[in-house]
């Protein structure tokens, strides 16, 4: 599958856009809409020029599009746009390694219509070991995003 422009506007809008580095809540470098890395591999520092908004979006489409990949490979149920851009959304977030280690990524090979995958979804809303509630939202969208029709 690939990404659409409601995934990419569902990230978008839960990263923010900053086109100078920041610390992210989990105390990562980032730059444009939550990228902690460059197209060429290479890890944002805060030390880093500042980009342009034609940039971020650009450099959001390509880091999108290599995790839209790892989920494509990682997922062997079949799924509708919503449940992969769900998923999409949620690996850009949390990271590839650990939705391959999920129990929400276990469910979804199961059955991905499973009712008990929107509990998964809700059990990353923690960044540097406390509660974060725009991770919460962030959840709770995904998850609606995941079971919409």
């Amino acid at each position: 599958m690939k990404v659409n422009k409601e995934c990419l506007d569902l990230i978008a809008a839960f990263e923010g856009l900053s086109l100078k580095p920041y610390l992210c809540s989990a105390k990562k470098a980032t730059i444009g809409y939550g990228n902690t890395y460059y197209k060429d591999g290479r890890k944002v520092t805060m030390l880093d020029k500042p980009i342009t908004k034609e940039e971020a979006l650009e450099l959001l489409k390509v880091i999108v599009d290599s995790f839209a990949k790892q989920v494509s490979s990682m997922v062997t149920a079949p799924l509708n746009q919503n449940q992969f851009n769900a998923l999409v959304s949620f690996t850009f977030n949390v990271g590839a390694s650990n939705f391959k280690n999920s129990t929400l990524l276990r469910l979804v090979n199961k059955d991905p219509n499973q009712l008990a995958i929107a509990n998964e979804f809700l059990k990353w809303i923690n960044a540097g070991g406390q509660k974060v509630k725009g991770l919460e939202n962030r959840r709770i969208k995904e998850s609606q995003i995941y079971f919409k029709k």
